[in-house]
């Protein structure tokens, strides 16, 4: 089996999506401009999109990776808090939980919604301390880095050891019937509905985006292999509907 760094494109989601990355050198700036941009749709969206099941969904994924009261978190990519705020409920104390985000629009939103400690910065590097988290958490962004590896190191250092990464991500269906019915839901019927009830042509572009994304993801099997490339071990993925997959990995 090839290791994940005699693969580059792998390492790297976004340069299988020119349409919005064309430019590795303002991938980061462009990642940026489009969630400051889309940030007040992105919840309504979001509800839209999960059909109101996406609560749920986090907070079991936490806690069967074995969050619990007493631990610290930190929730990289929390744009506007949905998964720090089931980390929150988990935990029962705000000042367990730390967020991080590229987007000064996403902050805004998370700080008024959950009125956690935010930072902002990017997953391939993180501006905090080695060593100062139990938990880090990711939820449904692996898709917009630039690299994998980089991002899953810059985990596995501000991870104590024993500690806990937590991803949360969409990635294509394998079986036909599941990748028909996700495109014709997430690619179709959601961006349009979505453009009728918000009246906001920013809600259409941003759902675009994440089917694009979706369908463009890094494979499953890839994802893993950088986890365990990068440190990880104890690797396990777990699939819903042949659609969501929750990666959990272990420091050492």
């Amino acid at each position: 089996m090839a290791n994940i760094e005699e693969q580059p494109g792998l390492l790297r989601p976004q340069a299988l999506i020119a349409g919005y990355y064309a430019d590795p050198a303002r991938r980061l700036s462009q990642a940026r401009d489009l969630f400051n941009r889309t940030a007040q749709q992105y919840d309504p969206v979001n509800r839209l999109f999960s059909l109101g099941s996406g609560a749920w969904y986090r907070r079991r994924c936490l806690r069967r990776a074995g969050l619990r009261p007493g631990q610290q978190v930190v929730d990289v990519a929390v744009g506007t808090g949905l998964l720090a705020r089931e980390a929150l409920t988990v935990t029962g104390d705000r000042s367990a939980v730390l967020g991080v985000d590229v987007s000064e629009a996403m902050l805004a939103i998370a700080r008024r919604n959950l009125g956690i400690a935010l930072v902002q910065g990017a997953a391939e590097a993180l501006p905090l301390a080695d060593d100062v988290a139990d938990f880090v958490t990711m939820g449904y962004a692996l898709r917009h880095v630039a690299d994998l590896v980089a991002t899953f190191r810059e985990a596995l250092r501000v991870l104590r050891p024993g500690g806990t990464l937590l991803l949360l991500e969409i990635s294509t269906p394998r079986r036909r019937l599941s990748r028909a019915l996700a495109s014709s839901y997430i690619g179709g019927l959601v961006p349009l509905l979505s453009r009728l009830m918000t009246r906001d042509p920013r809600a259409h572009a941003l759902l675009r985006y994440h089917w694009e994304t979706i369908v463009n993801s890094v494979p499953p099997e890839s994802v893993m292999h950088a986890l365990t490339d990068s440190g990880f071990g104890d690797v396990i993925c777990t699939t819903e509907l042949d659609l969501f997959r929750c990666y959990v990995g272990r420091k050492p």
